[in-house]
């Protein structure tokens, strides 16, 4: 059986984008279809196609929404110890990748189709994202313990 690294990376592999991959990967943990996963965290995919946040975090958020997300009217402990949890997950992807911005991360903006043809020519789609992808499941892994 895959972890859920080897899973996140999978769903990459196989034409799903970074934000995807994290959501499929810890879908079922949390009662959600792996359908309703992929398609929910679609557009959030090359930072939410404008390259602002990286697909692999805002992926990584709903998995953590899912476990620690507010839900209950007038529950303001519970909106703040979910928004601490955000503050450290993005923390600790920060520290280890200096920025959740994904034209950052790959050093072209996705955007721009220029800027895009770079990043297929040098072919970091496959080099800098399952990167980010590994980084933030295991961070997620640590997270959800």
């Amino acid at each position: 059986m895959m972890n859920k690294v080897e899973k996140s990376l999978n769903y990459f592999k196989n034409g799903f984008n970074c934000s995807q991959a994290l959501l499929a990967t810890f879908a079922a943990d949390f009662g959600l279809s792996e359908e309703m996963a992929l398609k929910v965290a679609t557009q959030f995919g090359g930072g939410a196609r404008k390259g602002e946040m990286c697909g692999a975090v805002s992926g990584a958020l709903m998995v953590l929404g899912l476990k620690y997300g507010h839900y209950h009217y007038g529950a303001v402990e519970e909106k703040t110890n979910a928004y601490i949890i955000a503050e450290d997950f993005m923390n600790r992807f920060i520290e280890k990748n200096g920025t959740v911005v994904c034209r950052e991360l790959l050093g072209y903006d996705v955007s721009k189709p220029e800027d895009k043809e770079k990043i297929k020519e040098l072919d970091l789609f496959h080099i800098i994202c399952p990167k980010m992808i590994q980084c933030a499941t295991e961070i997620v892994e640590q997270m959800l313990q």
